[in-house]
């Protein structure tokens, strides 16, 4: 064999040798990759893991384990930490009663006898004993003599023409008072009860609040279609949903907010059926909602989707972004924060229409060119599939004055009923459900109002016919 042979032999046999250990090499890199992939993946489920769990109800305050040295609980002292207040003094008009408070006959130190120099002055408010106010109606029973119709008389103050065993009744005000303790403020039938009785000396058992605010809701039924027919006629609506259990089952409660109305709704389901049974679903106003899909079944209204909502998946986007992967939510974050900016100056009347104008085009020529990217992150390409399906919606708000740019209404409406889910959990039957939507409806739009919700509850309940509260009808009162 030649020498030239030989070499070439021995180039082969290292050549096959590297070539070994570049495989060797390249499947223990791909064994690094699947490790690490696989690493991501954990990670990323005790990432989302973690959100949920600040979202459920169990432990609802909790902000993981208390700190070794906390700080001292209480206001801190200093004008740096803001202005320091106290109870106003009384007018001379509110003093119901003046008690004079001698100085002692003896120094209670030395025994000496005391000198008075001056005479000082305390007030104090207090709530007054109250006894429940108990009205004897002489009702006057009788017979038609041309008929010989039974025949009674009622009062204007009556709630019920029932008698005999069913003669001792809780007025008005205090059924009115249980249904925004309950359905309201989310207090259970038990410690309205107890409330009742310790507030105000008035007995009456849970079964018995529970059928009487049963009675406040059918009394208010004809006040809720009425308020869901004004809702269709509003021009801006703020929608939402969130879980709610009836009997056990899992059910959906919405909430629609509008200019001086609010309709809570208890059904089946979060789809676009369920939001035309209240709206329905030919609506053509404004509506700002988050970016669930069924919402873009309402055709015929114009959509402004929450930026709050996408300004808070960019954050979470960039919680896990890596280097490369966190242009594409900052390049987001910084269209929609320049769009709030702009708004702003919008409202403060230092923009022209034509400078407005200007400016959005320009926002919406950026959105177009970032909807054009193409990255290779997961999670940017579902953030851009969905702000590509939310084009339209994005900028109603800088074009529509008047418009929020979130949902902020509907979340704040939303909020009590998820206090109230913390507590209860839901309803136990659809009885209950039904007299929750109406009567929580009845009590909010009141709230949005301004106006006497007892006093508006008590008038439909004294009706011998189930009447409108053409009250909430009208508007807002000046």
């Amino acid at each position: 064999m030649s020498l030239l042979g030989v070499g070439r032999c021995g180039e082969c046999a290292a050549s096959r040798r590297e070539k070994r250990r570049l495989r060797r090499e390249v499947e223990r890199l791909e064994r690094r990759n699947r490790e690490l992939e696989q690493e991501v993946a954990r990670l990323r489920m005790a990432l989302e893991e973690a959100r949920r769990s600040g979202k459920r109800q169990a432990a609802p305050f909790s902000k993981g384990k208390p700190k070794a040295r906390p700080r001292r609980p209480g206001r801190r002292s200093g004008k740096q930490h803001g202005p320091s207040s106290w109870r106003a003094l009384p007018s001379a008009e509110e003093i119901d009663e003046i008690v004079e408070v001698p100085l002692p006959e003896r120094c209670p130190a030395c025994g000496g006898e005391p000198l008075c120099s001056h005479v000082a002055h305390q007030f104090q408010a207090d709530v007054p004993p109250v006894r429940p106010h108990t009205i004897q109606f002489n009702v006057h029973v009788g017979r038609c003599r041309g008929c010989g119709r039974r025949l009674q008389g009622r009062h204007p103050r009556q709630t019920s023409d029932a008698l005999g065993a069913a003669a001792a009744q809780v007025g008005p005000r205090a059924l009115a008072l249980s249904a925004e303790l309950n359905k309201g403020l989310g207090l259970s039938f038990e410690k309205c009860s107890r409330l009742l009785e310790v507030a105000f000396g008035l007995s009456i058992s849970r079964g018995g609040l529970c059928q009487a605010i049963a009675r406040v809701a059918r009394c208010a039924r004809p006040t809720y279609q009425a308020l869901i027919e004004k809702l269709r006629a509003s021009s801006v609506v703020v929608p939402d949903e969130t879980g709610w259990r009836v009997g056990g089952w899992l059910e959906w409660l919405w909430v629609f907010v509008g200019e001086d109305v609010t309709v809570y709704a208890i059904q089946g389901g979060r789809g676009f059926c369920q939001a035309a049974a209240i709206l329905g679903a030919d609506f053509a106003g404004v509506m700002v909602r988050d970016g669930w899909a069924p919402y873009r079944g309402f055709e015929r209204a114009r959509h402004q989707t929450c930026l709050g909502h996408l300004l808070r998946r960019c954050r979470e986007n960039l919680e896990t972004a890596l280097r490369g992967t966190a242009r594409v939510p900052r390049a987001l974050q910084r269209l929609l924060i320049a769009a709030l900016d702009l708004r702003d100056r919008r409202d403060a009347a230092s923009l022209h229409k034509h400078g407005l104008a200007v400016a959005r085009g320009r926002l919406e020529a950026k959105m177009d060119r970032l909807l054009e990217w193409r990255p290779r992150d997961e999670e940017n390409r579902k953030l851009l599939a969905h702000l590509g399906r939310e084009r339209e919606a994005l900028f109603t708000f800088l074009r529509l004055p008047g418009i929020p740019a979130t949902n902020w209404r509907a979340e704040q409406a939303i909020r009590p009923a998820v206090v109230t889910r913390k507590v209860c959990g839901g309803n136990r039957t659809w009885n209950g459900a039904v007299a929750q939507q109406v009567l929580a409806s009845v009590l909010r739009t009141a709230r949005q109002q301004k106006r006497d919700a007892l006093e508006l509850l008590a008038d439909l309940l004294r009706s011998p016919e189930p009447v409108v509260a053409g009250a909430l009808l009208t508007g807002r009162p000046p």
